[in-house]
């Protein structure tokens, strides 16, 4: 293994990686597609009333940040699967990014298992925000997630209006 490392974020680890970094640079994953595509019954929900969180589906290509971890790769590697894989929903994978400055690098990406039993697939906004609303897990209440990605979203200056729609729903749905 090299001395550097990058890691690909592109939902919670994009505001809150919780890892000493070297770098952390804009960049976009091709051939998968952000989406709340996992039921959580861990972080956002329960097994009794699970909600949902990003995944990386199949298609498209996702803007997200990648991290260079420069030293202490071994404990950003723990720490990263013991965060990402509570109930290993996802396949761990090295992928190439390309960072918004032209380099093109490897880096771990955690990609969604579509064989797990967590696997939400494609769902409509409206199935999607029915989730969502009102579901709350150990990291938090659903819609918090949702409403932080928006945000940080729009703070990179990446507008996804699929993202800011279904937040729309979900808020309508809790405000009753």
């Amino acid at each position: 293994m090299s001395d550097e490392n990058w890691v690909f974020g592109y939902g919670s680890l994009m505001w809150r990686p919780g890892f000493p970094f070297a770098e952390g640079v804009a960049a976009t994953l091709s051939g998968r597609r952000r989406a709340f595509c996992i039921y959580s019954v861990h972080h956002r929900g329960t097994p009794e009333r699970p909600g949902l969180v990003l995944g990386l589906a199949p298609g498209g290509s996702t803007r997200g940040i990648a991290y260079r971890i420069a030293g202490g790769w071994p404990e950003v590697y723990a720490y990263l699967l013991e965060r990402e894989q509570p109930t290993e929903t996802y396949v761990e994978a090295r992928r190439f990014v390309r960072l918004a400055d032209g380099r093109r690098v490897e880096a771990l990406v955690f990609l969604s298992d579509v064989r797990h039993p967590q696997w939400a697939g494609d769902l409509t906004a409206d199935q999607q925000a029915g989730l969502i609303a009102g579901a709350s897990g150990l990291s938090g209440r659903n819609v918090d997630y949702l409403r932080d990605l928006v945000a940080h979203l729009r703070q990179e200056g990446v507008r996804d209006r699929a993202m800011e729609s279904l937040l729309a729903l979900v808020e309508a749905r809790e405000a009753g």
